[in-house]
């Protein structure tokens, strides 16, 4: 967290950020002042250590089995991804919005392609990189510090196949977003996307839905949250074919135990941490405010743990009322 923070005050950061997200939800912020992509990547500078804490190395969803372990989902998950994309060994495989590269170093090691991961926020990026030399992957990754609205760096027609885990949710204009990823695909790639979403349960008139909508896009620096429908729309709307898509969230196999559960409390995912609850996050938000007190943790320390306690009631709100899922999946692929 002191690396994360690099001597700054955390509580400000939280207060600068709660501030923007605060004004664009309102409409109070002026557009030729806010910069979105800036926005979250700052937010992931602030709050990668607390949600790779909480989280794992993997930060994203996955759905669910009470057999297995949120680790264990979360591998499936992505091996299901794999599969999907047909990888093979010599492929030149984009990470669009990479993270610290958890999803990535699973790529590699099952199929020994090259992947370029994609990031804007330079506190992750870093991350990704000491944790694949850890791995001993660094030489079959290569990093691309920019945001995926902009990848002008690299030309048309470049990578075999792509993915983008729960990252081009966080873009201000969706369709701009799939646009820039059909350029640098080449013809006939299968591009991999998992979007947060609202469902068909979603009701604009209902105060509740709206209000639990607003906590999502605050906690998550969510510029909007699309429909389903909407994002199936922009992504025909560039070029791409759809093959497969759907709300993984529902119907897969025997997955019972809602997407959201690891922070409702320990049941029904095996092993499940108890401070990704939320008796175990009102405990860790307490003990790093002494240790915060006491100079152990950086200040400001307590205030991302609030942020993201309220991101996470944020996620089980909406889970729980069925408006929303991180779990919309789908399977493209660029024409020849």
């Amino acid at each position: 967290m002191k690396d994360a923070y690099r001597g700054s005050d955390a509580r400000s950061l939280v207060k600068q950020f709660n501030g923007w997200m605060g004004r664009a939800s309102s409409g109070d912020a002026d557009t030729t002042d806010y910069d979105h992509a800036k926005t979250v990547a700052d937010y992931y500078d602030l709050c990668t250590e607390i949600m790779v804490f909480g989280w794992g190395e993997s930060l994203h969803f996955a759905p669910l089995s009470p057999q297995e372990s949120l680790e264990e989902s979360k591998l499936r998950h992505q091996r299901l991804m794999i599969s999907k994309l047909e990888l093979q060994e010599g492929m030149e495989v984009i990470d669009v919005g990479c993270g610290i590269g958890g999803p990535m170093r699973q790529v590699v090691r099952d199929t020994g392609v090259k992947v370029v991961g994609v990031n804007s926020s330079e506190y992750q990026l870093e991350k990704a990189k000491s944790l694949n030399a850890s791995a001993e992957l660094d030489h079959m990754v290569e990093y691309l510090p920019c945001s995926f609205m902009d990848m002008g760096t690299v030309a048309d027609n470049t990578f075999d196949r792509g993915y983008a885990i729960e990252s081009t949710c966080h873009a201000p204009d969706k369709e701009g977003a799939f646009a820039e990823i059909f350029r640098v695909l080449k013809p006939g790639a299968l591009l991999w996307g998992q979007e947060m979403c609202l469902t068909d349960e979603f009701d604009v008139d209902d105060d509740r839905h709206r209000a639990i909508k607003e906590e999502l896009k605050h906690g998550i620096a969510l510029n909007d949250i699309a429909t389903m429908d909407e994002v199936n729309k922009a992504l025909a709307a560039v070029g791409f074919q759809v093959l497969e898509a759907g709300d993984h969230a529902v119907g897969e196999g025997d997955t019972t135990t809602p997407w959201y559960q690891p922070m409702a409390s320990q049941r029904n995912t095996l092993g499940n941490a108890l401070r990704r609850t939320p008796l175990g996050r009102k405990v860790m938000f307490g003990a790093t405010r002494v240790a915060e007190v006491i100079g152990v943790f950086p200040k400001g320390a307590a205030d991302v743990i609030k942020l993201m306690d309220r991101t996470a009631n944020a996620y089980v709100a909406g889970g729980k009322a069925g408006i929303f899922t991180p779990l919309y999946c789908f399977l493209v692929r660029k024409p020849l």
